[in-house]
């Protein structure tokens, strides 16, 4: 049995007396009930995930899975495919967006090369006893914050308007990558994960990937990306009708989609998605790119979805629509669509101040104040 087979099969449900128990909890804070809305929900949910009511959110991880797609041979973007490369390598610097807030946010980043072009600096390995990476040489061309996790199976997906994207046998390895890192991260002890993804033509392979799984054409779930043009959008829509008329992915099957038109980032984040869910532990969904890889692993095992804590509506096209198919409700609108994991992470300081009200507030009976009781 493969992991990717093991790991599906070993997907429970929530635990719901841990719930149960949250919810109490909650109810017996003294503010009026329900008041903090979704972020009570979120508290529950974690407990549901966890199997305890003792809410624990303290050490993060933010992982950014990183790859290169083949489309971008299209003229599907508006820049080169050698910026996937160079921006990986920031994240292992710490100098990006997502690091920055990382940072704030008191979370750690782990960069995965899963299908980068290029060799990188900055790689790294999990050592024995350590809970981060630790850099694989010891001089490198510039001072490495974040060591980069090696696991490139491809360097780069293919061109999926003249052949798939990749065999269904790497598919499969790039979700395993996933999963396994969920367990690594499990074992050091984070308690929650972030998701993140950098790849040139990556929101092209999304929606390829999202059409198919939704079974609605391209045009309602195809954006302007990082700023095409007019004439850019329609080339893109049509790159993705040409891929999807030619290799017809099955929508049951979020491993062919993926293998067929969609990239290895995707693959990456459908196994943290997996992971998470087997290894219990809460996953925060970043934007649209992020909500389509649990969209694939919602395909693999339904149960997955309950797993997942939508961080925000991403200003792509389908941002809000994916969420809607996978039944999230985002906690922040902010018109983001950085990408990075950036919305994942700008969630986790609000989840922590939930966090703290529910472990901290006093309760009615503490104040002696009569509760609330629910209105009908």
């Amino acid at each position: 049995m493969t992991l990717l087979e093991k790991t599906r099969k070993n997907i429970d449900g929530l635990d719901i007396e841990a719930m149960e128990r949250a919810r109490k909890r909650w109810d017996s804070v003294a503010k009026p009930l329900k008041s903090l809305g979704l972020l009570e929900d979120a508290m529950i949910q974690i407990a549901g995930i966890t199997g305890n009511s003792q809410i624990e959110i303290k050490k993060k991880a933010v992982v950014i899975f990183c790859g290169d797609n083949g489309i971008v041979e299209e003229g599907v973007t508006q820049t080169g495919q050698e910026v996937t490369a160079v921006v990986t390598e920031n994240f292992s610097k710490g100098d990006s967006c997502v690091c920055i807030m990382a940072e704030k946010a008191g979370a750690w980043v782990f960069p995965v090369d899963i299908g980068v072009k290029r060799e990188l600096s900055g790689y790294g390995h999990f050592a024995e006893g350590r809970d981060r990476l630790i850099c694989d040489k010891a001089e490198t061309a510039f001072p490495i914050r974040y060591p980069i996790w090696k696991q490139k199976l491809m360097d780069g997906t293919r061109n999926f308007t003249k052949e798939p994207a990749m065999d269904r046998e790497i598919a499969i390895k790039a979700v395993e990558t996933g999963i396994r890192l969920v367990g690594l991260l499990k074992e050091r002890g984070y308690q929650i994960i972030a998701t993140g993804e950098m790849g040139i033509g990556n929101t092209t392979t999304s929606s390829a990937v999202s059409a198919a799984l939704l079974g609605v054409p391209p045009e309602m779930v195809t954006g302007r990306g990082a700023g095409l043009s007019t004439e850019g959008l329609k080339r893109k829509r049509k790159v993705i009708h040409q891929g999807l008329s030619l290799w017809k992915p099955d929508p049951e099957d979020g491993i062919d989609v993926i293998a067929k038109v969609g990239g290895l980032d995707l693959a990456g984040l459908t196994g943290i998605y997996l992971g998470g869910a087997c290894y219990r532990v809460p996953v925060v969904v970043d934007g649209f790119i992020s909500s389509v890889s649990a969209l694939a692993a919602v395909s693999l095992c339904s149960m997955s979805r309950y797993y997942m804590i939508a961080s925000h509506a991403s200003a792509e096209t389908a941002g809000e629509l994916v969420l809607d198919a996978l039944g999230l409700k985002p906690i922040i609108y902010g018109n983001m669509c950085l990408g990075e994991g950036t919305g994942a992470v700008a969630l986790l300081p609000v989840l922590d101040m939930a966090a703290a009200v529910y472990n901290r507030m006093s309760t009615f009976s503490q104040i002696q104040i009569r509760e609330y009781q629910p209105l009908i």
